[in-house]
């Protein structure tokens, strides 16, 4: 995949912390490879498995696939050494045939013991991955940019960013700085209920752990946020900035606004009402499937 052919990616793909092959049995490892294969079926442009995942979650969900493209989103620079990674993927491209794209973090600070310089840490993880043999190279990796500094970095050094839990109004920001041609593929986070105060404490359980995240918090007050709004899991106006809540229309004219904002695809994560995040919620995401049909 190149900075030529980012458009392979859709314009909607699914992001979830559940497809981690490496941590489940074997029933659960069936009951992934069964979920992607389904995703992939339903026509989802890309999969993006989140939370962290390792190289050999990110080998599962290619050899369970045929066609769509696969993304970590986003891997830790922290937990596998460049050449490790570098490795690993050249094993898993005789399967992708081009359509696996690493994506890179820096994680934060309070999750990392050793967390230091995160931008320089990323530079000289990013010039390691060019000196492998063979290299990872900058079209097959999108970096988490959230700031200036590492959006620039993602035009400059990647195919684009997979920004997470961000605002259209970032969106746009981004795509200021990462120029016209740098793929911009944000997250958007989903609660599929109708019920407002419901939807918005799904949303609220959801959220509290990463409002105890500085890389977060600063870039929320970076757009206009203020300590305020981060009380009690989050204002409304915060939530409803950050997610998309009510039904499958109401998701895509949401998604709609984070294109009008200049991305070229967005990761929807469904959060299942209660804030169950671990499980496969493919019934939402079969109605989400249905409700975008040929725009997917």
């Amino acid at each position: 995949m190149t900075s030529q052919t980012h458009e392979a990616f859709g314009r909607v793909g699914i992001w979830s912390g559940a497809l981690h092959s490496s941590k489940a049995d074997a029933a659960g490892k069936e009951a992934i490879a069964e979920a992607v294969a389904e995703l992939e079926a339903l026509g989802y442009g890309t999969l993006w498995i989140g939370g962290s995942p390792s190289p050999d979650d990110a080998a599962a969900i290619v050899g369970a696939t045929r066609t769509v493209n696969v993304a970590t989103g986003i891997l830790s620079i922290w937990d596998h050494t460049a050449e490790e990674v570098a490795a690993r993927i050249a094993a898993i491209e005789a399967d992708a045939r081009g359509r696996f794209v690493l994506g890179l973090g820096v994680s934060h600070g309070p999750v990392v013991p050793r967390y230091a310089k995160p931008y320089s840490a990323m530079v000289a993880y990013l010039d390691a991955l060019d000196g492998a043999a063979p290299p990872v190279e900058p079209g097959h990796r999108v970096l988490a940019a959230l700031g200036p500094k590492m959006l620039r970095l993602a035009a400059d050094r990647a195919l684009g960013a997979h920004p997470y839990l961000v605002t259209t109004a970032h969106t746009a920001e981004a795509r200021e700085a990462l120029g016209p041609d740098a793929l911009l593929a944000p997250e958007l986070s989903v609660v599929l209920d109708t019920d407002p105060d419901r939807a918005r404490a799904t949303a609220r359980a959801m959220l509290a752990m990463y409002l105890q995240l500085p890389n977060y918090t600063d870039n929320l007050l970076r757009l206009g946020f203020s300590e305020s709004d981060f009380d009690g899991g989050g204002s409304v106006r915060l939530l409803d900035a950050l997610f998309a809540l009510g039904d499958a229309e109401r998701v895509k004219a949401r998604t709609r606004e984070y294109f009008d904002a200049g991305a070229d695809h967005v990761a929807l994560q469904v959060v299942a009402v209660g804030g169950e995040r671990d499980g496969l919620p493919l019934a939402e995401w079969r109605e989400l499937a249905d409700a975008f049909g040929d725009e997917l």
